[in-house]
């Protein structure tokens, strides 16, 4: 087995350790952080995503293999930037303000940067203001927002419209997610998608960056 088909299979079986010590040696011994991730780290996180959605792997197995990820993405991150490879995309994501729900959030964060997205995580509870500012620095072409209560899905219009008051709405897609969202409720507030969990999201993703010609 070649070291990057063992990284991968580390992805998959949850090996925090082992993935980050592999993709050191994997560097070391003249693989490019562009190979790692497009032959390694972005087919185990497919892999994963699959599992999960065919009801084979546990939201708790995915964030371990999520965490290995993470660890391999530490240290290629760097790498990456210096090569200058492109990324899919750029997404700020982040739960809206009064929500302090991240779990699936932040798994849906690091499934976008195993995919290939350049990714911003503001974090829980960010106010409007936030999410534009960031879009701006990052020149982000995707908005990602995520909510767990009724209440606070509300404020995903807000950001919407602070982004519109702002003049970058045209400039951005925005996908939206968590358990109270809705299909329709996305239509309903001018988003431009809607994803029920980590691996679609990671998939709409994809398609809005495409369409929005990253």
């Amino acid at each position: 087995m070649s070291i990057l088909d063992e990284l991968k299979t580390r992805v998959i079986d949850m090996d925090v350790p082992g993935v980050v010590e592999l993709t050191r040696k994997a560097l070391s011994e003249g693989s490019s952080a562009e190979e790692i991730l497009n032959k390694s780290l972005i087919p185990a996180m497919e892999i994963v995503g699959d599992e999960y959605e065919y009801g084979d792997r546990y939201i708790p197995e995915m964030l371990l293999s999520a965490d290995a990820m993470k660890g391999a993405m530490n240290i290629l991150r760097p790498v990456l930037a210096g090569t200058g490879v492109k990324m899919q995309g750029k997404v700020v994501i982040g739960t809206v303000e009064g929500d302090l729900h991240e779990i699936g959030m932040n798994l849906v964060s690091v499934m976008l940067e195993g995919a290939g997205f350049e990714v911003c995580n503001l974090g829980a509870e960010v106010p409007a203001e936030k999410f534009v500012k960031a879009v701006k620095e990052h020149e982000a072409n995707l908005l990602g927002m995520s909510a767990l209560l009724t209440t606070t899905m509300l404020n995903m219009k807000v950001v919407i419209e602070a982004l519109q008051e702002a003049g970058m709405r045209e400039k951005v897609k925005v996908m939206i997610g968590g358990a109270p969202v809705t299909q329709d409720y996305a239509d309903e507030i001018g988003a431009d998608g809607y994803a029920s969990d980590a691996p679609s999201a990671t998939e709409l993703a994809k398609q809005l960056s495409a369409r929005s010609g990253s």
